[in-house]
């Protein structure tokens, strides 16, 4: 796979680098924000060749890509740096929205690290189970630690990540995070002697662990930072804002956010644990039947607080970990069923591949790709789900320490209980099983690829749509064009004019249906169903609109010949870009075929190209 044409396509089809705000990757997962969300393409970006899927979730955008998501993220960030800002969308996403995606840009960045930890803890869970290693030895002792160091200094990661969601200073986040660890202030709170700083009581509470002090703590200093900075005079900046904004975040947090957030956090333990102790069956059930609708909205991560809080207070979770377990699972043996039964060559190789990664815990493959593409599939993940939760519920199952539910993970359920584990696995059992016949009897829409071509070729061709030539000038085939999107065809099949002059043309009879406001682009759907995108010049919405004058805007009714855009060419080309006007069809994939003019001189009126 070429990761860095995949990040340039991307980019392409969002704005391109400059046009991101945030940006941060999950297990498959590229998760950005951005300034300007009208530059930003969802469909195309589905078409790069790569992508699985493309959501807008949470007021954020996430590009599902696989297990290769890093290597993706590392060459966007190789392609220029992100300036950060909030976008007007941003600020306009309602309150549920914007917390959904505060959430998701904390822990997602952490994520590696809880998972790191806990797979350290899986295998050292093994080791012992098998009896390869001794829990008295020192190298257990060691090996122990290791993986509880990213659970014990969560405040710290949570600070650090906190402050880059909410543009603070993340060194002075990680100082807030980490004197709530402190061994002077365990020591306080090992000791349980009152404590008081300017007379006002100190709280004493072990914070090893909690996430919720730390993210009121950060809320504060993304407060206070911004007010340190604007009293601060220049000459002695450097030293007076970190020093105003520490000593005003620190106590607070000691004297009051930290105890705040320490029992929101203890509360929302309590009533996970008072649901695991009296409906213990409801929880897993409905998260395994619905943690599909949960991943692709991004809800997910609106239990992750309170699943971190379950693991400092009871050292487990039933929340989230056996629903999720049996539903991955369930995703897996949905596409895997779909492989077994398609005629469809390609669908079996896709869905092949990702039922394997959903049975290793990555869903995102089997269900963007398969089960969602599919439909009726995702119905029987859901009632699969649902009765392997049930049963996980029934008997009980909790999750240990933090992984990606999934056989490559199954040991973070092994602890106190040794029939947790079994019960497990007998609920991804069931669960799979149900799945795997409902898929096969539910069924789906499907048809070989073979047949397919066959038929396409038997059938005549009953619709020819000419589209003509929106300018004077000279045609070209859509892949000279030095604007490698275009030119790729990603978003679409078509040709390009250079033109001649400034005047551009509607080339059907339709309906505009977009006028991007730098005017170098228009959207048009053509009375047969054809969209139809011109895109004038390479680079030229960095012109910001200069030059260019609209004479169309959304919903007119144009007839062939129509003015829609005027330009001035020569002084595009003097500012260094490319004029070319690219034609392009982007619903390409509704027809058969586009097919171009011979290339050549063209006037504007005369046949661009044909889709049949």
């Amino acid at each position: 796979m070429n990761y860095e044409k995949m990040a340039r396509d991307i980019l392409g089809c969002t704005g391109g680098i400059e046009n991101i705000s945030f940006m941060t990757h999950c297990a498959t997962r590229l998760r950005l924000n951005f300034k300007d969300e009208s530059k930003v393409d969802l469909e195309a970006v589905k078409k790069v060749e790569g992508v699985i899927g493309a959501v807008k979730k949470g007021g954020q955008y996430q590009i599902i890509i696989g297990t290769d998501v890093a290597q993706v993220m590392n060459e966007v960030n190789k392609l220029g740096k992100i300036t950060g800002g909030e976008s007007g969308q941003e600020k306009k996403e309602n309150l549920i929205n914007r917390l959904m995606s505060v959430i998701a840009g904390i822990f997602t960045p952490i994520i590696p690290a809880l998972i790191a930890g806990g797979m350290v803890k899986a295998v050292l869970t093994l080791l012992t189970f098998f009896k390869v290693m001794d829990s008295a030895s020192q190298t257990y002792y060691i090996i122990n630690f290791i993986a509880d160091t990213p659970f014990y200094f969560l405040p710290v990661l949570v600070a650090i990540s906190t402050a880059a969601k909410l543009k603070c200073n993340m060194y002075l986040a990680a100082v807030i995070g980490a004197a709530l660890l402190h061994p002077n202030f365990t020591s306080l709170v090992s000791a349980a002697e009152p404590v008081s700083f300017i007379g006002l009581p100190v709280t004493l509470i072990s914070y090893g662990s909690s996430v919720i002090p730390s993210i009121l703590a950060i809320w504060l200093m993304s407060v206070v930072e911004p007010f340190a900075d604007k009293i601060s005079p220049k000459p002695i900046k450097f030293l007076s804002k970190p020093l105003i904004t520490v000593i005003i975040v620190a106590p607070i947090t000691f004297i009051v956010l930290g105890p705040l957030g320490y029992t929101v956090g203890s509360a929302l333990a309590v009533a996970a644990d008072f649901l695991n102790q009296n409906v213990g069956w409801l929880v897993p059930t409905l998260m395994g039947a619905f943690m599909p609708l949960l991943v692709m909205t991004g809800m997910h991560w609106s239990f992750t607080p309170i699943i971190m809080q379950s693991y400092a207070s009871y050292g487990y979770e039933a929340i989230m970990g056996p629903g999720s377990f049996v539903s991955n699972i369930c995703q897996g043996a949905a596409s895997l069923a779909v492989a077994f039964k398609t005629r469809n060559k390609e669908m079996r190789q896709i869905a092949t591949s990702a039922g394997i990664t959903a049975l290793l815990g990555v869903t995102e493959p089997a269900m963007f790709g398969v089960t969602l593409k599919l439909k009726k599939p995702l119905y029987a993940v859901m009632i699969g789900g649902a009765c392997g939760g049930l049963y996980a519920g029934l008997n009980g199952v909790v999750r240990y320490t933090s992984g990606t539910p999934g056989l490559a993970s199954f040991a973070v359920f092994i602890g106190e209980n040794p029939m947790n584990i079994v019960h497990a696995f007998i609920s991804v059992g069931i669960g799979a099983a149900i799945t795997f016949v409902l898929t096969l009897v539910f069924g789906f829409e499907d048809e070989a690829a073979s047949v397919k071509a066959e038929q396409k070729e038997a059938e005549p061709l009953v619709q020819k749509i000419q589209v003509e030539s929106p300018a004077d000038g000279k045609l070209e085939p859509l892949s000279q064009v030095k604007d490698e999107t275009l030119a790729s065809g990603i978003l679409g099949k078509g040709a390009a004019v250079v033109p001649d002059n400034g005047r551009v043309v509607s080339p059907v009879n339709g309906r505009i249906t977009s006028v991007f406001p730098t005017g170098h682009a228009v959207g048009i759907v053509d009375e047969n169903g054809v969209e139809l995108l011109i895109h004038i010049g390479i680079d030229t919405v960095k012109l910001e609109g200069r030059y260019f004058t609209a004479h169309v805007k959304d919903g007119d009714v144009v007839r062939k010949g129509d003015l829609l855009v005027e330009f001035d060419r020569r002084a595009v080309e003097a500012e260094g870009y490319d004029t070319v006007i690219a034609v392009l069809v982007t619903n390409s994939q509704e027809f058969l075929d586009v097919i171009p003019a011979q290339a050549g001189a063209v006037k504007a009126g005369q046949q661009l190209f044909t889709v049949v």
